[in-house]
């Protein structure tokens, strides 16, 4: 699954973050959710490299028929062609992998942080009592997951699967409902 998450208490989340403890976070029990999402990875560095080295064979190995003569010599520039705009797309495809949304948790705030790929960061920030998650049927993608605060919809986990979608409205909502009761009187939410 392309995203984890860490449940922290305060004194855990205080040397994560590196900030000292505030006195309502302390008196909430010190819950902190935080979710990691990021894209799926099939393709480890080493299957990369064997893929292209397959590649290469498979390219190679007809143009061994043409040893000797003129055209290996018209074949040969298109078979690098193909080798380096294969290496080049996936090359890409990792730098576009390197999104990672970030969605904090607490009893006084939900936080997200977007980091791009271009190096840009995105943020957004509600009071977890008026955040809405809806997992929306009528979206751009199938199971188009969405949370509504502080005058604003944005879009979480584009990149996952519909099924992860809804693995993590699940997840995101239950971390909610305990941090809302963590702040309520007398444990009552």
């Amino acid at each position: 699954m392309p995203w984890k998450l860490h449940q922290t208490n305060r004194e855990e989340a205080s040397e994560i973050s590196g900030a000292s403890s505030s006195a309502p976070f302390e008196r909430a029990g010190g819950l902190r959710f935080t979710f990691e999402i990021w894209p799926h990875r099939s393709l480890s560095r080493a299957g990369f490299y064997g893929f292209l080295l397959m590649t290469w064979l498979a390219f190679t190995v007809p143009l061994a028929a043409f040893l000797g003569t003129v055209h290996l010599w018209m074949l040969l520039p298109f078979t690098l062609v193909a080798l380096a705009a294969t290496w080049w797309f996936i090359e890409r495809n990792y730098h576009d992998g390197t999104l990672v949304e970030l969605v904090e948790i607490t009893p006084e705030e939900i936080r997200v942080v977007r980091h791009e790929p271009d190096g840009t960061t995105r943020r957004w920030e509600a009071n977890p009592y008026w955040v809405r998650i809806t997992l929306r049927q009528d979206g751009p993608v199938e199971n188009y997951l969405t949370l509504k605060g502080s005058g604003r919809e944005i879009e979480l986990g584009a990149f996952l699967t519909p099924e992860e979608r809804c693995e993590l409205k699940d997840a995101l909502e239950n971390a909610i409902t305990r941090a809302r009761s963590a702040t309520a009187p007398n444990g009552f939410g």
